[in-house]
């Protein structure tokens, strides 16, 4: 804890002087053009790999970065997703997985979850993600990190604020890979595989 309010005196020392005016702007007005859906590793920073300011990016973290599909009732997820589009109105979503993920290996390698119930329940919504994996005989955390993004997208089309969107051509998706140790991003197409390095 001691860093952390270590942390908070330098901000307000070092940063927030230098930004006092883009803070007094974000006070009066909340216009993100992004909406982040990124993997809770803490080793995943998406305003960093990004270099985006306060105010650019809504972010939703959760575990393996999933997106479970649109069901009534109420939802965490689903609820910050509808408001970043139709609230907000983003132009952009981005699902963002990573290398050496955590759920993933444990899905990947078979770990034994039986002492993580809430953990065991939440990766089952990357079963998807598994049964594409497995189809096209990738077995390695890499491949399913991509099977992964590309089945949380299908997942994120199925909330009907981003379907609606979608159709009106409002908004576009995008699947990325942030590689830790050689901090590279790599953006994939709609199967889930390798396409460009994202700019």
């Amino acid at each position: 804890m001691q860093d952390l309010t270590e942390g908070v005196s330098r901000f307000r020392r070092d940063v927030y002087p230098a930004k006092a005016e883009l803070f007094a702007r974000l006070a009066a007005t909340h216009r993100p053009t992004t909406l982040f859906i990124s993997c809770s590793d803490a080793r995943v920073v998406p305003e960093l790999i990004t270099q985006s300011e306060p105010g650019d990016l809504f972010v939703i973290r959760t575990a393996g970065n999933l997106v479970p599909a649109y069901s009534p009732g109420p939802d965490g997820v689903a609820a910050s997703i509808e408001y970043a589009v139709a609230v907000l109105g983003v132009r952009d979503i981005v699902v963002c997985g990573h290398s050496a993920c955590g759920a993933m290996t444990a899905l990947a390698e078979n770990h034994d979850l039986s002492a993580a119930p809430a953990i065991a329940d939440w990766l089952r919504h990357a079963d998807a993600a598994r049964a594409r994996a497995a189809g096209a005989g990738a077995r390695t955390v890499d491949a399913l990190v991509r099977e992964n993004v590309a089945a949380q997208l299908a997942n994120l089309a199925t909330h009907p604020s981003v379907a609606r969107a979608l159709a009106a051509r409002t908004l576009t998706v995008r699947g990325w890979v942030y590689d830790i140790p050689g901090g590279t991003v790599e953006e994939l197409d709609a199967p889930g595989h390798p396409a460009t390095l994202a700019a």
